[in-house]
């Protein structure tokens, strides 16, 4: 059974505002669980999960599957952008960060073509893009307006 690789980062949360946030992200990725799959955890405990060539490839060119876009910014960076019902997520990583990273998928990654992998239109395997929430941290406030009780 191969381990898992997480690897906690920094990226910038990018707004609308004249400045950039650094929030603390978990990169993983779990061959046992789909050897295509990295996933990015951000800090309110959503979990996206997109395939791993999607990355790889948006280090290089731009590149959007599904509610992911990717795309390289200058040598040094790389932007992530998240849609969601929600909204839009914008992050800006270290590519250094990522090719660790990366680097460290590959060398857990089963061989090729192992994978049960639809082909995408070019020929590699497609991972799609999926979103997960985490459950609720506490009671729902009341619908006639009422908020619990704290403390």
């Amino acid at each position: 059974m191969s381990p898992v690789i997480e690897e906690h980062a920094r990226a910038r949360l990018i707004t609308d505002g004249p400045l950039t946030r650094p929030v603390p992200v978990d990169l993983r990725y779990d061959a046992a669980d789909d050897p295509r799959t990295v996933h990015i955890g951000l800090p309110d405990g959503t979990d996206w999960a997109f395939g791993r060539d999607l990355l790889e490839r948006g280090l290089r060119t731009p590149i959007e599957r599904g509610a992911v876009r990717v795309w390289p910014c200058g040598r040094t960076q790389l932007i992530v952008e998240l849609h969601s019902t929600d909204g839009v997520e914008v992050f800006q990583f270290e590519i250094r960060t990522l090719i660790r990273f990366l680097a460290r998928t590959r060398a857990q990654a089963p061989a090729a073509g192992a994978a049960n992998a639809a082909p995408s239109a070019d020929g590699s395997p497609e991972k799609r893009p999926s979103r997960t929430r985490p459950g609720p941290k506490e009671a729902q406030p009341d619908p006639k307006g009422a908020q619990p009780a704290r403390g």
